[in-house]
């Protein structure tokens, strides 16, 4: 009989986990597709003064300010240089016991991709820009590797403070 897919110490018999891959400077990157709520086009994002400076600003998404978070402002400290592939990934993250929406400005959207936990490595400081924490692992691919992202560590406490105190204080944009 085979061992339960969940049991300690089966990596080889669970099941492949979802990720939607994307491209960031020279990197390949991806977060979990149970994050991912949609992917829209790059348009305008509304600055609001003293916040951090990864976060851009605010989209309207369908009458809701959604705060954007500019991946290479927080890995290089460089903006995200917007392309006609450039898109912003909406993600739900964890905020004070409630699931709130952010964008994540990249440079563009790969694919979707299954990756089994046999195929995660964990993650190393190897020359990256990503901070070691800032990863759940790397994945290893037939092409090559893809960081796989810890959303909820790739936005600090204060920035998701800051997020929550944004939203609570934006009206909805009808």
């Amino acid at each position: 009989m085979a061992p339960p897919i969940d049991s300690p110490g089966n990596a080889s018999v669970s099941s492949p986990s979802q990720y939607l891959t994307f491209v960031l400077g020279e990197e390949m990157f991806a977060v979990g597709t149970l994050n991912v709520r949609e992917i829209i086009e790059y348009g305008p994002i509304t600055s609001v003064p003293l916040l951090p400076p990864s976060i851009r600003g605010v989209i309207n998404l369908r009458g809701a300010a959604v705060p954007v978070l500019d991946l290479g402002v927080r890995f290089r400290g460089e903006r995200t240089v917007q392309t006609p592939r450039t898109c912003v990934v909406i993600i739900e993250v964890q905020a004070n016991a409630q699931r709130k929406p952010v964008g994540i400005i990249v440079d563009a959207v790969s694919e979707v991709l299954e990756i089994a936990d046999q195929d995660i490595e964990p993650s190393l400081n190897f020359g990256t820009d990503v901070r070691a924490d800032f990863l759940l692992g790397i994945g290893k691919l037939e092409s090559g590797f893809v960081l796989l992202l810890d959303i909820g560590r790739v936005l600090s406490l204060e920035q998701v403070d800051a997020l929550v105190n944004l939203e609570s204080s934006l009206p909805s944009i009808a």
